[in-house]
């Protein structure tokens, strides 16, 4: 008997989920193939280097046809009439009344020192030190390899935040605080002079050294640092015949309006937008800016002038209160003063921004310098709100100077960027405050007296 037909089995398939999941990981084994060596690169004093190098060679392309012509971009044309004007007699502070603290003349007279046709390239190169500095001191002079990641956030920021991060005085007075920030607890005499110096460059830095104050054991010396810096800036503008404007800076501006950018404003930008009769999107020629109008509009401003102390206040004793809780359990020692005292910074700096009735793109640049010294001293406790920083100064950018001509005529998309970025500037306030509540909880963990989550996230526990 023949037996009947045997039918081949028929070879199995393979799974198409199995396919892909073999391809997926083809990619990835390619991209990390090509990925990995830059990053162990960039971990090394020279990728570092070159990386700082790259970075400023490109802002130098940016502005080589401005150096070449004799021009100034950005803030840059006011700093040099007021140099000029220095240079022959008529002395900003010494006589006359100032929108800056007096230590602002030290980098708008250097960038003048070879001449004023080459102004621009004088203020670079004086951003290049600048910029090396806050590199340095995050990375410990190229020795610390846990700064690299800051380092190269900072540069990030830089990068995201131009054309104001190079053509505005912030680009000095942040380094400065990075500085202070990193040797707090090695030397809190130099960390108290360099924030003083950064103070007298443009205030925002006083929100560091209040957090520095409240909470560092080294206190004293903190405040010894800062009280020299600014009795010989105090004492240099007095012998000069300026005592009268030494503090110009703090009323100068008092009776202005909101302005287009700054978070209280959005009400009224949304106005203009949808039409709202009496609202309005208007140019303030004395102070060169765009400002709101509209029912209500002058009583938000006078409210926020209010909401600011309060606020700073407020997160004073919140820090405070975390300080008190961290000693009373014993557990208070010189790192853990260094987080608290960047927690306090960071919401002490967003209070300044969140109830002010400005608010330029370079106000990014005050709360960057902070995040940046989070990543080095405790990268996985900032990471989230680096991510959040770097959205935000994004988002900034947009608005200034991408779609500033279309947010002044009242564009709805230009208008939803801003409402954003404000947005994310509220919760970054937010979750610092409540960041800083919780850290001042009876059953608070060392590991939760820092940022450690993400703004809705620490608003959700909260």
């Amino acid at each position: 008997m023949t037996s009947a037909p045997q039918h081949a089995p028929e070879p199995l398939e393979t799974p198409v989920h199995a396919t892909e999941g073999r391809s997926s990981g083809a990619w990835q084994e390619r991209i990390s193939a090509l990925r990995d060596p830059f990053l162990r690169a960039a971990q090394t004093p020279r990728g570092l280097m070159i990386g700082f190098a790259v970075v400023h060679a490109m802002f130098f392309l940016a502005l080589l046809p401005t150096m070449i012509s004799g021009q100034t971009q950005g803030d840059l044309p006011l700093y040099r009439l007021w140099a000029e004007q220095a240079k022959l007699g008529y002395w900003p502070v010494m006589d006359m009344p100032w929108v800056y603290p007096a230590g602002a003349l030290a980098p708008i007279m250097g960038a003048i020192a070879a001449g004023a046709y080459n102004y621009q390239l004088g203020w670079f190169v004086l951003m290049i030190g600048a910029n090396l500095l806050a590199v340095l001191a995050l990375t410990g002079n190229l020795r610390r390899r846990s700064g690299y990641r800051a380092a190269w956030y900072w540069l990030a920021i830089v990068l995201l935040l131009a054309p104001v991060s190079m053509l505005r005085l912030e680009g000095f007075s942040a380094p400065l605080a990075i500085a202070g920030l990193v040797v707090l607890l090695r030397r809190p005499a130099v960390a108290g002079a360099l924030i003083a110096a950064a103070t007298w460059i443009k205030v925002w830095p006083a929100a560091i050294a209040a957090a520095a104050v409240t909470v560092a054991s080294t206190r004293l010396r903190i405040i010894f640092g800062g009280i020299v810096v600014t009795a010989v800036i105090a004492a240099s503008v007095v012998v000069a015949g300026g005592g009268s404007n030494l503090l110009s800076f703090a009323t100068i501006q008092g009776d202005r309006s909101l302005q287009l950018e700054a978070p209280v404003a959005t009400p009224w930008v949304w106005a203009t937008v949808l039409g709202i009769p009496g609202s309005q999107i208007q140019q303030n020629y004395v102070l060169a800016t765009r400002e709101v109008a509209g029912p209500g509009a002058h009583l938000a401003g006078e409210v926020v002038g209010w909401l600011m102390p309060i606020s700073f206040v407020v997160i004073v004793l919140l820090l405070w209160r975390a300080r008190r809780l961290a000693v009373s359990q014993n557990r208070l020692t010189p790192q853990l003063e260094q987080k608290l005292v960047l927690s306090g910074s960071f919401a002490l700096t967003a209070a300044l921004i969140v109830f002010n009735k400005v608010g330029s793109p370079q106000y990014m640049m005050w709360l960057a310098p902070i995040v940046a010294v989070g990543l080095a001293v405790a990268p996985a406790a900032w990471k989230r709100a680096a991510q959040w920083m770097a959205a935000t100064c994004f988002l900034t950018t947009l608005v200034f100077p991408i779609l500033y001509m279309p947010l002044i005529d009242g564009h709805p998309f230009a208008a939803f960027v801003l409402l954003a970025r404000n947005a994310m500037v509220v919760g970054l306030f937010v979750w610092a405050v409540v960041a800083l509540w919780r850290a001042g909880s009876e059953t608070v963990r060392e590991r939760d007296s820092v940022l450690v989550t993400a703004p809705v996230m620490a608003i959700a526990r909260g």
